[in-house]
């Protein structure tokens, strides 16, 4: 019983990420079928019997990519965005200094939100909710064994310390989570474990 954290193909620097309607590049869309050839053609490894993914274009872009060599149906879901950055999200970096200079995801305060969007605390208690439902919905069979799971950096980067059982903030030093990069998390000895990290064998 596996759960593959995927993180979206490469999307369009210069503009500010979290909830941006803007999609992959290219460069994106090949990571993207790379990786799902990949999959198919290891099918024996990965079993993939669900695909989850989160509603953002970025996110959507990779998973039909996925979806279509796989064909298997997506599930896709708003929970598994990345940090909503309410007016900031998508905004040209240089016009986004000019109208909210100096406010980042790391330089807000814990309970201090995004304007028009969430706090860094209430992004984390949203993934890891999500996440535990995730894991409840494998653990009695209402979802298929093996998930694929299509999703964003700083969502996975949250896993990551919810997992090992690390305490995170905003300001919290961040794992390597390349474009479309793969992120095994297992069921071992009645707890979730991430058991592989970072692997984009898929792009050499």
């Amino acid at each position: 019983m596996k759960i593959y954290l995927v993180r979206h193909g490469m999307d369009e620097e210069g503009f500010r990420g979290g909830w941006s309607q803007r999609g992959l590049t290219d460069q994106g869309i090949i990571q993207s079928q790379k990786l799902a050839k990949h999959i198919k053609n290891n099918d024996q490894h990965y079993g993939i019997h669900t695909i989850i993914s989160s509603d953002l274009p970025r996110a959507v872009q990779t998973t039909k990519e996925i979806e279509q060599i796989l064909q298997v149906k997506t599930l896709y879901l708003e929970e598994w965005r990345e940090m909503n950055n309410g007016h900031l999200a998508g905004m040209p970096n240089n016009e986004a200094e000019v109208k909210y200079p100096g406010v980042y995801f790391n330089t807000l305060q814990m309970n201090t939100s995004f304007a028009g969007g969430e706090s860094p605390s209430i992004f984390y208690n949203r993934i890891c909710e999500s996440f535990d439902e995730l894991c409840k919905k494998l653990e009695h069979n209402e979802i298929g064994p093996n998930v694929l799971l299509v999703t964003h950096g700083g969502v996975i980067n949250v896993l990551y310390y919810y997992l090992e059982g690390r305490e995170w903030t905003n300001k919290s030093e961040f794992y390597p989570i390349d474009n479309t990069s793969v992120h095994t998390v297992e069921k071992r000895q009645d707890r979730w474990k991430i058991t592989g990290v970072n692997d984009t064998r898929h792009l050499n």
